[in-house]
Parts: structure tokens; sequence; C-alpha cells
């Protein structure tokens, strides 16, 4: 009878519940291009505007389900947790702005090639700010990449500037995320609450002046951008309810699902130029991650 009053064990394991959130999370993510590429004729900061507008009502409507939208009115009421969330969502627009521009620009290569750096670069970040130690191999993983972004400067003459700013973009979203005192969901409501009024007066100003496509260029239009909430805000949430039901690495390995998928999207529907410097660059960035991917397997099993 004794073992009634025994607290249960937490488990850090994989659970098929957890694995089928993330999997379908990453999934959307991944054809979320397709969706990007439809909208190409649409300025790309008029896009944001949409996406984090529609994005209020999608994501105010799952709080007020789960019962958390007390979490809410708490970090409105704290003016360092709003400071800390006006961080975080300037760097997440830069990121949406940058990806959807992209898409639409033929550059959906260069956001793939971001994401894929990112895991690498958030190792380096740690590193440079939380003075967090790097093994050998993963020291070995970001020389890898820097070498492919400098492959990539010398071929083009320039810095590949999307890839840098969706991996600087994420990475720092990333890291000052960790500081929000709130939970995902609730930090996402966060941000884009904090972003939809300036949001909504540069619609009613395209509107205005006859340059938006939310009433003046039909209903395919109209569709479109008025799903930007959904295709925004849902993916974030499933993935914020998997992830705390799986391990880190479990994670850590699907989260190539989304640049591989972009990848695939890239080369063989849009039919972007992937010539023999970018087969060297992906190259070495995906042996980057496979010597990362090592490392992250065997600290998990370690421990």
């Amino acid at each position: 009878m004794a073992t009634d009053t025994v607290a249960p064990e937490i488990k850090n394991e994989d659970s098929a519940r957890g694995f089928g959130f993330v999997l379908t999370a990453y999934l959307l993510w991944g054809v979320l291009p397709l969706y990007m590429k439809a909208m190409a004729h649409i300025p790309a900061m008029e896009v944001i505007a949409h996406r984090i507008l529609w994005s209020v009502p999608v994501a105010g409507a799952v709080l007020l389900a789960l019962g958390r939208m007390g979490d809410v009115k708490a970090a409105l009421g704290n003016p360092r947790t709003l400071a800390m969330a006006s961080v975080t969502a300037m760097l997440i627009t830069i990121n949406w702005g940058t990806y959807v521009w992209a898409i639409g620009a033929g550059h959906s290569l260069d956001a793939a090639l971001g994401y894929f750096i990112n895991p690498l670069f958030s190792i380096a970040l740690g590193a440079l700010l939380l003075k967090e130690r790097l093994a050998p191999v993963q020291i070995v993983a970001i020389g890898l990449a820097g070498a492919a972004v400098v492959i990539l400067t010398v071929e083009a003459g320039t810095l590949p500037w999307v890839a840098l700013s969706l991996t600087f973009s994420w990475g720092f979203y990333g890291f000052f995320r960790k500081t929000l005192p709130v939970g995902p969901n609730q930090g996402f409501f966060l941000e884009v609450l904090l972003l939809c009024i300036p949001a909504l007066l540069y619609i009613i100003y395209l509107e205005t002046r006859g340059e938006g496509h939310l009433y003046r260029t039909g209903v395919s239009d109209m569709a479109l951008l008025l799903g930007c909430g959904f295709v925004t805000a849902l993916p974030l949430m499933i993935f914020a309810n998997g992830a705390k039901l799986l391990r880190l690495s479990t994670i850590g390995i699907m989260q190539y699902i989304v640049p591989t998928m972009v990848f695939l999207i890239a080369v063989f529907l849009f039919r972007e130029p992937f010539g023999t410097t970018q087969m060297i660059a992906f190259s070495l960035i995906w042996a980057g991650l496979a010597l990362y991917s090592w490392s992250m397997l065997r600290q998990s099993r370690a421990r």
C-alpha cells in the first residue's frame, strides 16, 4: 500500500503521441513553401502582416480552449516580459519576412540551407554566449558549415544573405525565447498580439491605397491571406504540445525533416538551379549535421 503514496517517476522517453504531433508539425512546415509560392505575386511584407493578424484569433482560440489566457494577462502586466517578447517578436518577423521573400523570389534552396545550418549555429551561439563547452566533433561540424558558407560566397561573389538571415534570426529567436517566462503557446500568442496593431494598420493602409490583395484581387487571394493564420499558428502549437512528449535528441534528429522537404521541393518542383558548387556546399553541411547528430546521440545515451 505504501507505493500508492509515491509520486510517479517522470521518464525522459519518447511517446507515440508526441512523435505524431511533432511529425505532423514538421510535415506542415515542410510543405509550407507550396503555400507561400501560391502567394509569390503578393509583396512579402503584406503576407507577413496577414500572417501576424490572422494568427491572433487562431492562437487565442487555442489558449481559451486550454484555459491558459491567465498566463497572457500576467505577462501583459510585466514590463520585463513584454520587453523580452518584443525582442522575440522582432526576430520572428525578420525570419518570416526573409522566408516569404525567399520562396517567392526563387531562393528556396537558400532557405533550406539556412535551416540546415541553424542547429550548428545554435551550438556556436551556446558556446559564445553561454560559455558551453564544445566537443571536438562539434567544432569540426561548425567548421564544415563555415567552409560551406565560404564556398558559396566565393562562387557568388557575395554572402548567402538569405541563408544567413534565416540562420541568425531563428538562432537568436530560439536563444531569447528560452528566457521568456511563459509557455510556448502563450509566448507565440503574446508575440503576435504585440505585432497585430502595426500589421492591421499596414493592411488598412494598403487597402485604402488600392494596393492590397485582400479584397481587390479576387477570392483566391482572400482565401490564401485569411489562411495565413492557420498555416502559421497551428504547426507551432502542434509542435509545442508534442515536443514535451519527446526526448530532446529525438526532436534534434527530426528537425532535419523540414529543410530536407524544402530542399526537395526547391530542386524537383520549383526547378531552382543546383550546380556543382551548391552540391559541394550542401554536402559539407550534411556532413557537419551527421557529425552533430552522432555527437548528440552519444551524449544522450551516456546520460
